[in-house]
C-alpha cells in the first residue's frame, strides 16, 4: 500500500493518495473531506473534479446560521451529508482543513466541527490490498446537547458521460406494492434520459440537458452500478427494508441528474442519534472493466450484463 500526501490536485489543494498499485482513491485536505478521485490507477476518474462548474451558494439566511462570509460549494467528488435535506442546515461549509490519520489499510478523515449543527463528520477509506475494493465509511456524531434525528448520507458526485443501473426490488409481496419510488417536483419522467423497466432502471447523463432529474429508491438490494466508458462503478451497502425508517418517503438510494454531473447516493436508517452518538455508514465500492457490452433500455441486456459483474 502506498499513502503519501500530494501538494496539489487541479485546484483542489493538497490531497493524500492511497493506491494498492491497481486503483487509487485521493481525498482533499485544504478543504472537505472529499474523495475527489477513485479509478485505477492512470485510468479516468469516476469522481466529478471539476470544481469551476459548481461555484459557490450563500445568502443572508446562511451567513445569519453559519457566520459572516460563510459559504458553501459542491466541489464534487464523494461527500457525507445530512438527511433530510433543508437550507441552510445541510449546506454547511466545509472548505477548512481537514486532519487525518494514516491506518494500515487507508485513512481517516476528520473534517471541522459543524457548531451550528451540532455534529462532527468523519470518513475512513479502507483498501484491498491487491484487488479493486475500497471500503467508505462514514461517522456522523451528535456532538449537541440534544437529540438529533437525521440519516447520514453518502453522495457520490460523479463524472459526466456515463449511465446509472438501478436493480429494481424482485420480491414476491403478492397483492402488496414491493417497492417506493419517490419523484422530485422538477422530474419529468418523460425525459429520454430514463428508463423504466419491469427490472432495471436506467438513467443517463447526458451534457446537452440541462433540466434536473432526481429519483430515489427503496433499494432493497443495496447495490447500483455507473457504467462509464469502459470502466464499471459498483456502489454497494447494507439496507434494512422494509424493518427501517429512511428518508423521503422510504428511500435508501437516490440520485440526481444534471448536465454537468451525477449523483449516486445512499441514504442510511433514519434514526434519533443521542449527545455523544455515533451514527454509521458504510459504502463497499468495487470498479472493474466492463465486461460485455449493453442496452440500456433493454431489461434482458442490462440483467446478461449484471451478471459478468
Amino acid at each position: 500500500m502506498e499513502i503519501k500526501e500530494i501538494k496539489s490536485y487541479k485546484d483542489y489543494g493538497r490531497v493524500l493518495s492511497i493506491s494498492n498499485g491497481k486503483i487509487e482513491a485521493m481525498v482533499t485536505l485544504d478543504l472537505g473531506p472529499r474523495i475527489i478521485y477513485f479509478g485505477f490507477v492512470g485510468g479516468q476518474n469516476i469522481m466529478n473534479d471539476d470544481r469551476a462548474f459548481f461555484g459557490t451558494k450563500t445568502d443572508k439566511d446562511f451567513e445569519n446560521f453559519f457566520g459572516k462570509d460563510t459559504f458553501w460549494e459542491n466541489l464534487g467528488g464523494h461527500r457525507i451529508w445530512l438527511s433530510p435535506e433543508s437550507y441552510p442546515e445541510t449546506y454547511s461549509p466545509d472548505n477548512y482543513a481537514v486532519s487525518y490519520e494514516i491506518t494500515k489499510s487507508g485513512a481517516v478523515f476528520k473534517g471541522n466541527a459543524e457548531i451550528p449543527n451540532g455534529v462532527q463528520k468523519e470518513l475512513e477509506i479502507k483498501m484491498s490490498e491487491d484487488g479493486y475494493d475500497l471500503q467508505n465509511i462514514m461517522r456522523v456524531t451528535n456532538i449537541g446537547k440534544e437529540n438529533k434525528e437525521f440519516a447520514i448520507w453518502g453522495l457520490s458526485v460523479s463524472a459526466t458521460g456515463g449511465t446509472l443501473i438501478i436493480p429494481m426490488n424482485d420480491n414476491d409481496t403478492g397483492l402488496l406494492s414491493n417497492r417506493i419510488i419517490s419523484v422530485w417536483p422538477y422530474t419529468d419522467l418523460s425525459d429520454n434520459r430514463i428508463y423504466f423497466g419491469k427490472k432495471y432502471v436506467t438513467l443517463r447523463q447526458d451534457t446537452s440537458k440541462p433540466d434536473p432529474i432526481k429519483l430515489g429508491f427503496d433499494l432493497n438490494c443495496g447495490k447500483i452500478h455507473y457504467v462509464l466508458g469502459n470502466d464499471v462503478f459498483t456502489k454497494s451497502y447494507e439496507t434494512l427494508h422494509p424493518n427501517a425508517k429512511y428518508p423521503d418517503g422510504g428511500c435508501s438510494f437516490e440520485t440526481y441528474d444534471c448536465d454537468g454531473f451525477i449523483e449516486l447516493e445512499s441514504l442510511g436508517e433514519l434514526k434519533t442519534v443521542k449527545p455523544n452518538e455515533t451514527s454509521i455508514l458504510v459504502e463497499n465500492w468495487h470498479i472493474q472493466n466492463k465486461p460485455c457490452d449493453v442496452d440500456f433500455k433493454n431489461d434482458e441486456s442490462i440483467k446478461a450484463f449484471c451478471d459478468k459483474l
